[in-house]
């Protein structure tokens, strides 16, 4: 088929979270958000960029992304013939970093290319994936550090009650064991595991090999956000399965993470590895070697979720992962419906082509507070 895109559209939208999110790095009570609108023939297709607002979670942030869409990327992809969005992350490989904003303009071309084709996103992209896609996404939740253990506590049993199967509990220094100890004291059968967010060293290892008492499913990214080596030292300590995410940014890094046994899980993000083709590697090579991935979150708004949907379909998506509904977010979402769970726990996938849910166009426009194109 082919594809040459005519014009990319950026524009900057404002969502205050219904409640903030709070991680060792710092607390998040307001997104601001890149979209991607991609076009050629007269056919859309939308990404989201994941950046967060500063650069801590990585070297990307809001402000970085949209100048290196508009400066670096776009020109490099407008008026080029692609035989496939497969292979639109190539053109701006030599731009070193900046996997969110490359990635976000790469989801684009693939809901882009789904749409032209008159199919569903996650069907899209499965064609070629090692087995059948899921039907259904099971869900877990990402609960933030919050301002008290009888909160934090609170908030779990919502989630629990709402049918969502798995609970991630951010940790750092100073709310960590003590913490999940409560935690397990009053859920004691729960699947929970701990994300750190690179909040420790290797020399907290003996603090963090209490956290084995606590039958945790995976404690994840516990040292620097580039670090695997350490990793490697430190799951040699720990009974507990440490899950890689910062420090796993192409298929090659899970190659050698796998060699070095440095996590037993990876947690994906599309943005994080710069858009779909390489998450498939991603998914592919951790597959191979045995190692359960899950689809991790980054505050994303509707199409980024459902992003996030087409790409948990793949399946080695086994562990439950961090794409819940909109509400938990949001009081208005940009799609709609808005992304709803199941009393079970689970999203059903939708089969409308391309990324599966409408734009609420009017109420995009209304939070929109720049846009600009580049033809």
């Amino acid at each position: 088929m082919g594809i040459r895109l005519e014009q990319i559209t950026l524009r900057e939208i404002g969502m205050p979270l219904v409640h903030f999110f709070e991680t060792s790095f710092g607390r998040t009570t307001e997104r601001r958000i890149v979209l991607v609108e991609v076009q050629s023939g007269g056919v859309s297709g939308w990404g989201e960029v994941t950046a967060g607002e500063n650069p801590f979670y990585n070297e990307e942030w809001t402000e970085s992304a949209w100048l290196i869409l508009r400066d670096f990327v776009a020109p490099r992809v407008l008026r080029h013939d692609f035989a496939s969005a497969s292979d639109v992350a190539a053109r701006s490989a030599h731009i070193r970093g900046h996997l969110m904003a490359r990635g976000g303009l790469e989801a684009a071309v693939w809901d882009l290319e789904a749409r032209m084709l008159g199919k569903p996103l996650y069907q899209h992209i499965g064609q070629g994936a090692q087995g059948a896609a899921h039907r259904e996404i099971p869900c877990g939740v990402s609960i933030g550090i919050q301002d008290s253990v009888p909160q934090l506590l609170q908030k779990i049993e919502a989630e629990l009650a709402a049918g969502y199967q798995r609970i991630k509990m951010k940790i750092k220094p100073g709310w960590d064991v003590d913490v999940i100890r409560e935690v397990r004291r009053r859920f004691p059968d729960i699947l929970l595991m701990a994300d750190a967010n690179s909040a420790y060293t290797l020399a907290d290892a003996p603090l963090l090999q209490r956290l084995d008492e606590f039958n945790l499913m995976m404690i994840e990214q516990p040292l620097a956000h580039d670090e695997i080596i350490d990793h490697a030292k430190l799951q040699a300590q720990l009974k507990t399965p440490i899950c890689l995410d910062e420090c796993i940014r192409s298929a090659h890094q899970a190659e050698q993470a796998i060699a070095m046994d440095a996590g037993r899980i990876i947690n994906i993000k599309l943005g994080r590895v710069g858009g779909f083709a390489e998450a498939k590697r991603v998914h592919d090579v951790a597959q191979s070697a045995g190692i359960p991935v899950w689809c991790g979150g980054m505050l994303e708004a509707g199409i980024g979720r459902a992003h996030n949907i087409a790409l948990a379909t793949l399946p080695n998506f086994t562990l439950p992962g961090d794409v819940s509904a909109s509400k938990r977010y949001w009081a208005r979402d940009i799609i709609h419906p808005p992304v709803e769970v199941t009393s079970q726990g689970t999203i059903a996938v939708r089969d409308e082509p391309g990324f599966g849910y409408e734009l609420d166009r009017e109420f995009l426009d209304s939070i929109t507070v720049r846009r600009e194109s580049v033809i």
